[in-house]
């Protein structure tokens, strides 16, 4: 797409510090570097999100990512884990609407970096847990 800054990353329209790169991703440092090393994995086929993904290019893609994290991870003693995130739709954090997947090296639990995870345990039942999952189960692909 004319107007996508990853495409134009992609294209070497804009300039990236690129840590990897092949037929199908580039991998290059968030311009934001939430923590020291945090990187994002883009597919160069422009996707929108995960749901405009096929089976084919979900494999080339998301194979790469243990590779990538562990060489992350590799490179800095002082990383102690590490935050993966794909967010799709603007609902979900998603900036760029090109797919693409952080790598958020973790050094301390004062990095500047959190996540929240809502807590609902209990408000739903066992009925209303399997209605859901059944509803779900219509709806998935072999």
């Amino acid at each position: 797409m004319d107007d996508c800054i990853f495409c134009k990353i992609i294209n070497n329209e804009i300039p990236s510090t690129t840590i990897y790169e092949d037929d199908d991703i580039k991998a290059f440092f968030d311009i934001s570097q939430v923590t020291p090393g945090h990187t994002l994995v883009v597919p160069k086929k422009h996707v929108q999100d995960i749901f405009a993904y096929d089976e084919d290019l979900a494999e080339r893609v998301f194979k790469k990512v243990p590779m990538i994290a562990r060489a992350i991870k590799a490179s800095n003693p002082d990383i102690i884990g590490m935050n993966i995130c794909q967010n799709n739709g603007e609902i979900a954090y998603q900036s760029v609407m090109h797919s693409h997947i952080h790598l958020v090296p973790r050094y301390s639990k004062d990095d500047d970096f959190s996540m929240h995870w809502g807590d609902n345990t209990g408000l739903v039942d066992n009925e209303q847990l399997q209605a859901r999952a059944d509803k779900i189960k219509q709806h998935l692909e072999d």
